[in-house]
């Protein structure tokens, strides 16, 4: 049996300029507005400064949260952004993108009294924001130099703070980054209106002010540099290259025009100097259920698509995507569609024209599909059903698992001089926070063994 979404089939229409020129930097600015000072020390004030406070247990880079709650309401604002970034050098962009309801809120005790916790994400983003704004003398200087040099792969947030955590320990540290900017997923995966105003440069330029940094961009493993060449010139190595490769959607895709990975069209609106300029369809469906199906199908809505989809194969429970996100995408006009899987895309004269769904269900545990499908027409297909590490340049230095480097919990891998976190690392939860501890950790690690 098969169905289709509408009656007929209208002639392909993917442009950019869909809006009045006015529209744009209102639909891209800040998602989440900062809070005023008001509003930060009424928020503050909420606040039970719990002792063993299970917020901070539920942080994974370890915030101490009611101490920088505390110095918020003292008004000590540079201590309240020390607290922060001594344990998350990037809590500046993790309290904008953190999933904090699923981690420091939802361990929030104000929970249990009264149904909603302190704000703790908009608090840290407050103290951080501060502090950038005007940060004097320097948070954090460098230990002598210990004439020890670090290779650092990938400029995302694992390798930044490890890089960052190397560097106040005296060691020397030189990155190489594929991209032309640094910053990985911070600088080219998230949303626009996540992150306005260019903060994500901001914040790196912020870190690589300690000194003993050297950023290489443009510097892809495997062609300009091996690993075998870095193990041999540098003391040691952190692999933090996140995931590079685009999940195919397991079905043949036609030569068409209109479809796309949804991280390059991620990409492209974070580094287009005007919004305008980004084409995008007049009805787009974006194939997955994760944060960036979420981010590719919200910003299309916003360049001026009418009709945007996202189809997941499994149920609402099963996506990745926080509930908040999908939340954020339905308020913004996107249909999130359940239990349907990809089974063909439909192209006419070189463009594309729609996808043929499967209908899905579970049986005994297992997804099958129920013989019905169904057609929704489109211009653009985005593709985000995950990445991929690109291992060929590994070889075999490095032990893998489930396509991923294996790591003890301080990241060491099966070479005893190449450490590895983040997105590349096997296991986790792939959060930017997380990455962030990787690389913290490691970098302790590499400096126990290069001390000795």
């Amino acid at each position: 049996m098969s169905s289709t979404e509408t009656s007929r089939t209208a002639p392909p229409d993917i442009r950019a300029g869909r809006l009045d020129a006015g529209q744009y930097p209102r639909n891209f600015c800040d998602a989440h507005p900062p809070l005023t000072l008001a509003q930060a020390r009424i928020e503050a004030d909420r606040c039970y400064y719990c002792f063993e406070a299970p917020c901070q247990v539920a942080c994974p880079t370890g915030i101490d949260v009611p101490s920088f709650i505390q110095r918020i309401a003292d008004n000590n604002i540079r201590g309240s952004a020390h607290a922060i970034l001594s344990a998350n050098p990037l809590g500046g962009m993790c309290a904008r993108v953190c999933p904090t309801e699923v981690l420091c809120e939802e361990a929030c005790v104000r929970n249990t009294h009264e149904d909603k916790p302190v704000e703790i994400g908009q608090l840290q983003r407050y103290a951080t924001d501060a502090y950038f704004a005007d940060p004097g003398a320097p948070m954090f200087t460098r230990a002598a130099a210990t004439g020890r040099t670090v290779a650092v792969v990938g400029a995302g947030p694992a390798g930044l703070a490890c890089a960052h955590g190397l560097a106040r320990l005296g060691h020397a540290v030189v990155v190489f980054d594929a991209n032309a900017k640094p910053g990985g997923l911070n600088e080219y995966g998230l949303a626009t209106y996540k992150t306005v105003d260019n903060f994500a440069q901001r914040e790196v330029e912020w870190l690589l002010s300690i000194g003993g940094i050297d950023i290489r961009n443009k510097t892809v493993l495997g062609r300009d540099v091996t690993l075998e060449q870095l193990t041999r010139d540098y003391d040691a190595v952190f692999l933090g290259m996140g995931l590079a490769g685009v999940n195919t959607i397991g079905i043949p895709e036609p030569e068409a025009a209109g479809v796309r990975n949804a991280v390059e069209f991620i990409a492209e609106l974070r580094q287009a100097k005007d919004y305008a300029q980004v084409p995008v369809g007049r009805r787009v469906v974006v194939i997955g259920g994760g944060m960036t199906a979420v981010d590719a199908a919200v910003q299309s809505r916003k360049l001026g698509a009418d009709e945007v989809s996202i189809v997941y194969r499994r149920g609402e429970d099963a996506m990745s995507a926080s509930a908040h996100e999908r939340d954020w995408a339905r308020t913004n006009g996107v249909q999130v569609r359940h239990w349907a899987t990809p089974k063909e895309i439909l192209a006419q004269d070189g463009h594309v024209t729609g996808v043929r769904f499967a209908r899905t269900r579970l049986q005994a545990g297992k997804l099958v599909e129920t013989g019905e499908d169904f057609t929704v027409p489109a211009d653009m297909v985005l593709k985000a059903i995950g990445q991929s590490l690109v291992a060929q340049p590994l070889g075999a230095m490095v032990e893998l698992q489930g396509g991923r480097i294996v790591t003890d919990a301080d990241g060491a891998t099966s070479h005893a001089r190449i450490w590895a976190g983040g997105d590349c690392r096997c296991g986790g939860l792939d959060l930017t926070v997380e990455a962030v501890e990787h690389g913290k950790r490691a970098a302790l690690a590499m400096h126990k063994v290069l001390s000795t």
